[in-house]
């Protein structure tokens, strides 16, 4: 019998600046996810990537004095380096300059020719570099875009493609009231109901190349390049290659009566992800997206956390510091995944100590010592906790990261006032002591079997140290600071 199929995609970052844990906390929780979905026995597909085309990408090559393909191939080599960094799971990791998707992008933008959704006109627009978009009077802040207040605005008055966005606004809100859950959470869902709700108008889908050489051909169309946010988008299903087995596509990415593929993104991605690349997978024929997760900012001192500001945290330096478990604990389990959320290294140093130096750590090294000490054998049952389990279960299907782990240190928190109150240290009856140790150590492997997608180093540790019958003491896991 097949596997049940799972698909999981983050945005591609923009590769302007190095990683940040913004990025970093955003493909973690999709780690989180495909790994929960390893485990519960699905067929995983996991794809990350990097965006590489527009006119930020082009100036910044400029500013460096070198080849945009020779600066775009340093920075997606860092964000490819993630996945040792942060122990990531993905299997598919698409750049933008790959030809099969130069090449599949060319296909899809045929499709949405072919549908009739595709006309060329001229234009003047507000256009923010940062973000890449067009932007109109009612979502300026003091004539600034709200997410990029230090750029100036720029003038574009040229002759483009455009996409006939408009013609979905009906069938958008009609897909939406047909699938509630389609956005997580749901405010968001309110919050481009209403931007919709306010008419929606058609969107450039090329440059000039003569004005910006940097993006993929328009077919048909050597004096344009495709606008970044139409050629990025499509890399979604690009990775799948449905040019090559459409059935083994539409199994994977699923169908229009089965969509089966998630999506996470910033807010910052809400207007892209919900409803432009939705509204493009219609014209084009292709089923949508099964549910977009939607995560809040990462702040830094109440100030929101971007390249452009300049006050963004590299991961690699935090995993330099601290290990990847513990970057990946503090992202998980700290940060609000549908909230914004405020980041100091003294909040990070803080959470360390508490959970995993004084916490888990401290909990696995004393009662593997006691039971050394003592030397006990025991036959541990892994995963012998299904209430645990089930509310375990309850958090991440709800996609609460930091709840789920919660409830996992809960019982942690429990095991140690436990063997605290018992004290078997102070015990002579080795009957007794045995009968606390044990119960101690199911529930630390109990504990360990579930953090597996949160934690795979540190679970495998424990699962191997306390599946043995003889459980000696190991390593310190996280020694404090």
């Amino acid at each position: 019998m097949d596997k049940e199929k799972f698909y999981i995609t983050t945005t591609l970052p923009y590769v302007n600046a190095d990683p940040h844990i913004g990025f970093a906390a955003e493909i973690v929780r999709a780690d989180v996810l495909a790994r929960w979905a390893r485990q519960e026995g699905k067929d995983v597909f996991f794809n990350t990537g990097t965006d590489e085309y527009g006119l930020k990408i082009f100036r910044k090559a400029e500013e460096r004095g070198v080849r945009t393909q020779e600066y775009t191939d340093e920075y997606a080599a860092r964000f490819d380096d993630l996945k040792k960094a942060l122990n990531l799971s993905y299997n598919s990791f698409i750049r933008t300059t790959d030809e099969r998707h130069k090449r599949l992008a060319g296909d899809f933008w045929k499709k949405c020719a072919a549908n009739g959704d595709i006309y060329k006109k001229a234009y003047k627009i507000k256009y923010c570099v940062g973000c890449e978009l067009e932007l109109t009077e009612s979502e300026l802040v003091d004539g600034k875009c709200p997410h990029h207040p230090g750029q100036e605005l720029e003038l574009i008055e040229e002759e483009n493609y455009f996409f006939k966005w408009s013609a979905y606004a009906d069938k958008l809100l009609d897909f939406y009231e047909k699938n509630p859950d389609f956005i997580v959470p749901a405010h968001r869902m309110n919050e481009i109901k209403a931007f919709i709700g306010r008419g929606l108008q058609d969107f450039s889908i090329s440059r000039l190349k003569s004005k910006m050489p940097w993006g993929v051909s328009v077919p048909g169309d050597s004096e344009h390049v495709m606008y970044v946010w139409f050629d990025a988008l499509t890399n979604y299903i690009n990775c799948l290659d449905w040019d090559k087995d459409f059935e083994n596509f539409t199994s994977i990415w699923g169908t229009k009566e089965s969509p089966n593929a998630i999506q996470v993104a910033g807010k910052d991605n809400l207007r892209q992800q919900t409803a432009m690349w939705q509204a493009m997978l219609m014209s084009a024929g292709f089923p949508t997206s099964k549910q977009i997760l939607i995560f809040g900012f990462i702040t830094s001192d109440g100030q929101k956390m971007s390249k452009s500001i300049g006050n963004v945290v590299n991961p690699h330096d935090l995993v330099k510091k601290y290990g990847v478990d513990a970057v990946r604990y503090y992202l998980l389990a700290d940060l609000k995944p549908f909230e914004d959320s405020d980041y100091t290294e003294e909040k990070f140093r803080a959470k360390f100590q508490a959970d995993l130096a004084n916490g888990l750590g401290n909990l696995v090294a004393r009662t593997s010592n006691l039971i050394e000490k003592n030397e006990l054998e025991f036959d541990l049952m892994r995963n012998s906790d299904q209430d645990l389990i089930i509310k375990f279960r309850n958090e991440i299907q709800a996609y609460h990261f930091d709840e789920a782990l919660n409830i996992l240190w809960s019982k942690l928190r429990e095991m140690d006032e436990y063997i605290s109150i018992k004290a078997p240290w102070k015990m002579t009856d080795k009957a007794e002591i045995s009968e606390v140790l044990k119960i101690v150590a199911q529930n630390i492997l109990n504990v360990a079997d579930l953090l597996q997608p949160f934690l795979p180093e540190t679970a495998e540790k424990i699962i191997q140290q306390f599946s043995a019958k003889r459980i000696k003491k190991g390593d310190s896991l996280f020694p404090r600071l």
